[in-house]
Parts: C-alpha cells; sequence; structure tokens
C-alpha cells in the first residue's frame, strides 16, 4: 500500500482513503499490511527506478482503515536514503503505528512488535529478500536500515527470540519475483528457516500478483496478497484479497482469503463478489500447486 499518482489524492480525506475494505480489516482482532513507501517529505532519491513517498497523513489512512502494525521491510522504504527512513519511523511513532522491520540500527530492525490478543501473546517481525540495493540499505549494529533475509543467522535469531517472549510469531517477508505466480528458490528456503526457528505464520508480498499458501508442519506459509492499495493499473494484475487466519489460543484453526479487487478509478482495494469472486478465489487456489508446501498441517513443530 502507498499513496502515489492515483491514490495520492485520497490522503485529502485520510479517514476513508482505503474505502470500503476497511470494514473487513477493522473487524479483525489485529491486522497487518506493508506500507510501500518513504513517509517523508526530505532526502534525495536513490539510485534506482522507482521512488515512492508520501506525507505523515499517510499514517492517520492506515490507522483509519483499521491496520494496527505495518513491515516497512521493502524496497521502497529508503527511497529518499537514511533521512527518508527516520522520518518514516518518527511519523509512525508520532501516529502510534507500530512498524517492524527496519529502524535506526539493526536490534530495532530485527526487534519484533509484541501485542496481546484475547489473551494469546504475539510477536510480529519483517524481513526483505529484494536483492536491489540490499546491502546498501541493511541495518548493521552502527546503521540504519532494513532487516533482510540475506543475513539468514540474524533472521533466525531474530525469530527464535520472539518465539522466546510470544505464543505465535508472524513474519512478514517482501520477497519473490515481479510477474511470477511461483515463489523462487530463496524464498522457498526462507520459509523453511523461518518454519524451524519458530514461525507460526510467513506471509509476504512484492511479486504484484497473487501466489499461493500452504504448511511446513505447522507453520502456515502465504508467499504472495499482490498489490493492495495501489498506485498505477498495470502492475500486473488487480486481483488482491485480505488474508484471515483464525486462531484458537495459539493453534491455526483457518486460513481464508478475502477476495478483491483494485479499483481501476480510484486505486482501492474493493471486496470481490459474484462471478469475480469465484474467479480470484478458482486461481487463487491452483497457485498451491508450485508452492512445495503441503496442503494441510502435517506434524507437530513444538
Amino acid at each position: 500500500m502507498h499513496f502515489a499518482d492515483r491514490t495520492a489524492g485520497l490522503l485529502e480525506d485520510p479517514a476513508t482513503a482505503f474505502g470500503p475494505i476497511s470494514s473487513a480489516l477493522s473487524a479483525a482482532d489485529l491486522a497487518m499490511a506493508n506500507l510501500e513507501t518513504a513517509v517523508t517529505t526530505r532526502g534525495s532519491p536513490e539510485p534506482k527506478e522507482f521512488h515512492f513517498r508520501a506525507p505523515a497523513s499517510t499514517y492517520d489512512a492506515v490507522k483509519a482503515a483499521g491496520i494496527d502494525v505495518a513491515s516497512i521491510a521493502n524496497n521502497h522504504a529508503l527511497d529518499y536514503g537514511r533521512v527518508g527512513l527516520a522520518d518514516t519511523v518518527d511519523a509512525a511513532r508520532a501516529a502510534g503505528v507500530p512498524t517492524v522491520g527496519a529502524g535506526v540500527d539493526a536490534a530495532a530492525a530485527y526487534a519484533p512488535w509484541i501485542t496481546e490478543i484475547r489473551g494469546t501473546t504475539i510477536a510480529f517481525l519483517g524481513f526483505s529478500q529484494v536483492s536491489e540495493l540490499w546491502s546498501a540499505w541493511k541495518a548493521t549494529d552502527t546503521r540504519a536500515g532494513i532487516a533482510m533475509t540475506w543475513d539468514m543467522p540474524r533472521a533466525v535469531a531474530a525469530v527464535q527470540a520472539a518465539r522466546q517472549r510470544a505464543e505465535v510469531v508472524v513474519v512478514y517477508v517482501h520477497w519473490g519475483l515481479e510477474g511470477e505466480e511461483c515463489p523462487p528458490a530463496e524464498a522457498r528456503t526462507f520459509a523453511g528457516e523461518m518454519a524451524a526457528a519458530g514461525a507460526d505464520i510467513v506471509v509476504g508480498t512484492h511479486a504484484h500478483l497473487l501466489l499461493g499458501d500452504g504448511w511446513i508442519g505447522k507453520t502456515f506459509v502465504q508467499y504472495g496478497l499482490g498489490n493492495f492499495l495501489w498506485w498505477r493499473d498495470d502492475a500486473y494484475s488487480n486481483d488482491t484479497g485480505v488474508l484471515r487466519v483464525t486462531l484458537h489460543g495459539s493453534a491455526i484453526v483457518k486460513t481464508e482469503l478475502v477476495p478483491a479487487t483494485i479499483s481501476r478509478r480510484t486505486g482501492q482495494p474493493e471486496l470481490a463478489g459474484g462471478e469475480d469472486a469465484a474467479r480470484i478465489l478458482q486461481k487463487y487456489a491452483s497457485l498451491h500447486a508450485c508452492t512445495g508446501l503441503a496442503a494441510t498441517p502435517t506434524r507437530q513443530r513444538r
């Protein structure tokens, strides 16, 4: 989600920026999304093709939509350098919107956000697996940046540490290949490492398409949720959805995609019905075949 071109004007009224899809988000005990923009008016553009930035009112729109936590571990959080990242993090803090996956140093970037929902403690972490500029953008002990999957030992340690503090661990990853419906080998490898480290849910975006889901043991993996609130009409697909995961205590008892389509006029996601909903769900089911994941939980992980 971001506010640029056709979606930029939606911030004139942050309370309605996401439109009716907000009802599906607000109905959840907790909702998470990927904020794919720098929230800043400062900084200089990095040496890359696409640059996104938006004003601080972005976080007002995020809150109004019912989104409780955002991942900023992606290939646009540093579009305007570390000045822009600092503003992004500061604006989130000022608005009271928790973010994960980036920060003033590696300790902050790899740290979880932990909350309690109906007596169950849940930890959220964010990582990026996009290779462009990754070594320049990665967080280190002395430098601000993004939590990267390429530092596998640190990512594994972060999930293991979160496992010690929470009953449920959710890992949000910016991964996959743009325009490709099947997860690449590095995404599959990372999903397996996250499952072994103690993640209960691993979910992500970046391919601009819906990708399939399934299970690694007792870990639910969703490889791609597509675009959501999106700036242009030609980014591979306007099919999208809200992933709804139901827990009973710490156990996952149901997962489902609530299908939606992105409005060609506004860029807002809209809940799908009728033939559109049936088409999206049929396509989504077919995407499981190339994930390498089990169709159901297969064994006790811990």
